[in-house]
């Protein structure tokens, strides 16, 4: 198995629709940007699927030191391998994966967080960096697009924490600020239930809303210039404002069970969104 099919396998195992965004780029973009996520699957990986965290933090530092082999040429891993050769094709900072690991790191020492302020650290890591290095493989000509990538990144994450909230409180993390429980009446043995109420409905709007918040910063954020070049973000982020959607209608039940869209439902949000966009190019195009 070449590094690159081990990648396409990684990736495709996921299910995740960030891997069935990939499906419209050109194919150097689409291995490099498949390399990537696989990077991503691998380091969160040793984070959930290790149960002795002494274990899981050799693990980590065993990927830091494959980073640092990967920048010096030398990589090892499958993984890295894929990605030594479009280190010359694409901009992808070597402090960006190792902020990546940073974030999976903090999974291991730290199972809640105080506020926002704390928790938006986290995101940024796990998600936004993400956003970053796509960006950079995409390609862009406005640098205001990085501000896109940083809060599209947000709003994916926070989107998650929502939809994720009890199984991720099972796992003993707790990813929505403390004082904001408290301000709603929401203790964490709360989330361990499969039990909604009107305290976990408030808390869980307002979790929704501020996702909706980095949304629109992020559509506004990006330039009529990038809209075709971040095709594949915008797929993604139809997908996961659907999915945001779908857990509002349902009344924020998320304790109650997870809330998934469809294989053919992600398919259909998909074109649609290339429809549109191709549409917009064309008329912006016949406009000038």
């Amino acid at each position: 198995m070449t590094p690159d099919e081990y990648c396409q396998q990684k990736a495709a195992s996921s299910g995740s629709s960030f891997y069935n965004s990939f499906r419209f780029l050109p194919p150097l973009k689409r291995r490099a940007i498949t390399a990537l996520y696989a990077f991503c699957r691998e380091v969160d990986d040793v984070v959930d699927e290790c149960s002795d965290e002494s274990i899981a933090q050799q693990s980590l530092y065993w990927w830091r030191q494959e980073v640092a082999k990967l920048y010096q040429g030398k990589p090892e891993h499958p993984v890295t391998r894929a990605l030594l050769p479009l280190l010359d094709s694409f901009n992808l900072p070597q402090e960006y994966l190792l902020e990546i690991i940073d974030g999976m790191e903090m999974d291991l020492h730290q199972h809640e967080y105080a506020d926002f302020k704390a928790l938006s650290l986290y995101c940024y890591r796990v998600a936004s960096v993400v956003g970053l290095l796509t960006v950079e493989i995409f390609g862009y000509q406005n640098r205001q697009t990085l501000r896109y990538a940083h809060d599209l990144g947000m709003a994916f994450q926070l989107t998650n924490i929502l939809r994720d909230v009890r199984e991720d409180a099972m796992r003993g993390r707790v990813y929505i600020p403390q004082d904001e429980m408290e301000k709603f009446g929401v203790s964490q043995h709360d989330l361990h239930q499969p039990i909604s109420n009107n305290a976990t409905h408030a808390l869980f709007q307002f979790q929704a809303e501020r996702a909706r918040d980095y949304y629109r910063k992020a559509f506004a954020e990006l330039p009529d210039e990038d809209r075709d070049s971040q095709l594949s973000g915008l797929l993604m982020a139809e997908i996961y404002r659907a999915l945001l959607d779908e857990i509002e209608a349902d009344g924020f039940r998320v304790l109650e069970h997870k809330i998934k869209l469809t294989p053919s439902r992600k398919l259909y949000l998909s074109l649609r969104c290339f429809l549109r966009e191709k549409f917009r190019h064309w008329r912006s195009g016949h406009k000038n």
